[in-house]
């Protein structure tokens, strides 16, 4: 059949554009509804952090019970306010909610961020309510943010905007934090200057009844000056919108979230080992993974990855040198190197020259190159700047353990200056209290590297970088589109387990290559079948109650004469069975797993992975979402533990991967054209050094 190649690069377009963020993110003038003049009240700490922490705009007051605020003259209503009003902050209780939000639609106010909580998250009623006030804002071009919220941020200077009730605001740099949770949006806010993480922009989405996490991705894709999205997700509003907008803006900015809920039961009843083993976490792996967004497992890890990814320059390659004084940890960092695809790199003659030239005679100048308790910050200087010149060298961890003798400030500043300016990301390692650390901040300032506590963090920093290098390196990748005959797969989609007829006229409208075979519903139709694909065949009971027929003895192999075949056909019918399946019995393969299931919010989830009964024991396989291009397809191979016994070891020919590669992206077609197929399972495919062949297929329509 012939196939026609479409970019995958197509640009879906956004729901509303992010222009309309402007007035947000950046506006002339605050009114916040509900200033309160009782410290400690959320109405209060808003107000006291917009004149605190300086905003270069006006802020206006609305409390009609009230004459100043913060010594600012209150009014009684936004309506009141004689200016134009770009943002407005409502604090007031929930059931004063709607008629503040009438206000500032009749005002003109652009933008909302709506901090009171008992809507959405309460029920149904609350939802409700929740819902009619983005109906009423959308009709009069307001974006809100919340509600449920903490507020947002923007640390720019002329702009020096804190419209939240956090008590920290941190200072500015290249990154923009999301959070779908306050409490967490707090927490890291709070960490931010305690590890020199500069953030331009925060927000603490709530309920996410309008501004979504894609939105502010697309805005943030268009600031030259972010260079890193941080994101903290409970869950994705809509996943379909994500992946083409952070597809786009992860080829210019870094984005890395911590998805919560790995360990959340998402694995829904499925028959198939394909449903059985793709839950909601793993759909949301494949998500991020085909988008080109890092995700990490804790917040640690986000602040871990999020100070490489904002300071640091991408490595060319994968080869780290390990600068220590000390072993123990050199050892640690090695197998964390190890651990994450990254290796030692290999010093050059005149590198190990130079270094032994440096150090004193007890030093060890192979890599890791511990250079003794005694090293100096002098020895760190010139030691660093030769693995920095060395061309075999990627990027460098430093690693530091305070002796008594030395200042870690007085080392860090000699590490700081060393690295600076060169193209080659440096990571550094000071294992001291974490006052040290506070101390490197603070007399060092902006000028420095990322500093970790632990040398895992570091290098799963380095990791990060080189997940990075990966992915802009990566080809985009064509999506196949093939000439099938979808009216004819179409029509034998009926509700329930599909027989072996349809199954079979599936796999002929989309190309899909099958063991040649039939259903037998008589002994004469087994043997004629039989005859026609000819012997040695396989027979096995078709029967909606058999999930696994190896189980019940369902299945008999090399059958070599028509005696043969009607003694089997005898012994599988069952009174629930469609019949015999009679199949041509094939050469030993290398058996694979090739399905999908539809996931209700992530769409079609292909799994490829080793085939045959152990599937689910083993559970060594991948997963990607439909449509997958063939550059993700040659992924979803490499990804399983056993690729290289399909590959070929020990003499074996490899797998005609080209045909794997092909029958994964006609599966992906006819997944993405026919919704209704709840999910299907060719398993096992058969795959040979030329071609593959589909042995058993199994296919559900909701």
């Amino acid at each position: 059949m012939k196939k026609s190649n479409s970019r995958r690069a197509a640009r879906a377009p956004v729901r509303r554009a992010a222009d309309d963020l402007e007035r947000l993110f950046r506006p002339r003038a605050v009114a916040v509804i509900g200033a309160s003049r009782r410290p400690g009240s959320i109405g209060w700490q808003v107000l006291h952090n917009l004149v605190a922490g300086g905003f270069e705009g006006k802020v206006f007051p609305v409390n009609p019970n009230a004459e100043v605020a913060h010594s600012i003259k209150c009014h009684k209503s936004v309506a009141a306010i004689p200016d134009a009003v770009d943002l407005a902050i409502i604090t007031v209780p929930k059931g004063l909610v709607p008629r503040a939000l009438a206000d500032c639609a009749r005002k003109g106010v652009g933008a909302v961020v709506v901090i009171t909580a008992g809507f959405k998250e309460t029920g149904p009623e609350g939802a409700q309510v929740e819902a009619k006030l983005v109906a009423l804002a959308r009709k009069h071009g307001m974006r809100i943010v919340g509600p449920n919220c903490m507020g947002i941020q923007n640390t720019r200077e002329g702009v020096r905007l804190n419209a939240s009730f956090s008590r920290s605001f941190p200072r500015s740099g290249p990154v923009a934090f999301v959070s779908q949770s306050g409490a967490m949006g707090e927490a890291i806010l709070a960490q931010a200057d305690h590890l020199n993480l500069g953030v331009a922009m925060f927000v603490s989405m709530g309920n996410r009844a309008d501004v979504s996490a894609n939105d502010l991705i697309a805005y943030w894709g268009r600031d030259e000056s972010i260079r890193c999205v941080l994101l903290y997700l409970e869950s994705f509003g809509n996943p379909r919108n994500f992946v083409p907008i952070a597809r786009r803006v992860s080829r210019d900015k870094a984005l890395v979230t911590v998805k919560a809920g790995r360990s959340a039961a998402g694995a829904r009843a499925a028959t198939s080992h394909t449903g059985a083993l793709a839950g909601a976490d793993v759909a949301a792996d494949a998500l991020l993974k085909e988008c080109g967004v890092q995700r990490v497992g804790s917040v640690e890890e986000l602040f871990d990855v999020g100070l490489a990814l904002s300071k640091l320059p991408l490595p060319k390659g994968k080869r780290v040198a390990v600068l220590t004084n000390a072993g123990g940890p050199a050892i640690l960092a090695t197998d964390a190197l190890v651990s994450w695809g990254l290796e030692l790199a290999s010093l050059s003659e005149s590198t190990r020259a130079t270094l032994r030239g440096l150090l004193v005679p007890e030093a060890s100048i192979a890599n890791p190159i511990d250079m003794v308790a005694s090293a100096t910050a002098e020895n760190y200087r010139r030691a660093l700047g030769v693995l920095l010149a060395d061309r075999g060298v990627d990027s460098v961890l430093v690693i530091f353990v305070p002796p008594i003798t030395h200042d870690p400030v007085a080392v860090a500043r000699a590490v700081f200056e060393a690295a600076r300016g060169s193209t080659k990301p440096v990571a550094s390692c000071f294992m001291s209290r974490d006052e040290v650390l506070a101390d490197i901040a603070r007399q060092t300032e902006q000028d420095w590297t990322p500093v970790y506590l632990y040398p895992e963090s570091a290098v799963r920093a380095l990791a990060a970088l080189d997940e990075r290098r990966r992915w802009l390196a990566r080809p985009e990748g064509v999506v196949a589109r093939y000439d099938v005959d979808f009216a004819a797969a179409r029509k034998v989609l009926k509700p329930g387990w599909l027989g072996v007829r349809a199954r079979r006229a599936i796999a002929a409208a989309y190309g899909l290559p099958a063991v040649p075979g039939g259903l037998a519903r008589s002994a004469r139709e087994a043997v004629a079948i039989a005859e026609r694909v000819g012997y040695p065949v396989v027979a096995k009971v078709s029967a909606p109650s058999v999930v696994h027929k190896s189980d019940v003895g369902g299945v008999l192999l090399d059958l070599a004469d028509e005696a043969a075949v009607r003694a089997a056909f005898a012994r599988l019918q069952r009174p629930d069975a469609e019949g015999v399946n009679i199949q041509k019995m094939l050469e030993r393969g290398r058996e694979v797993v090739l399905g999908f299931t539809q996931d209700p919010a992530y769409g079609p989830l292909l799994m490829f992975g080793l085939g045959g009964i152990y599937v689910e024991v083993l559970k060594d396989v991948s997963f990607a979402l439909c449509p997958v291009s063939d550059v993700r397809a040659r992924e979803l191979l490499r990804e399983i533990r056993g690729w290289p016994i399909l590959a070929g070891v020990r003499g074996q020919a490899g797998i005609d991967e080209p045909a794997l590669i092909d029958v994964i992206q006609r599966l992906s077609q006819l997944a993405v054209d026919h919704p209704q197929i709840a999910e299907l399972e060719i398993n096992p495919l058969l795959a040979y050094s030329s071609g593959v062949c589909a042995v058993d297929m199994r296919v559900r329509v909701s």
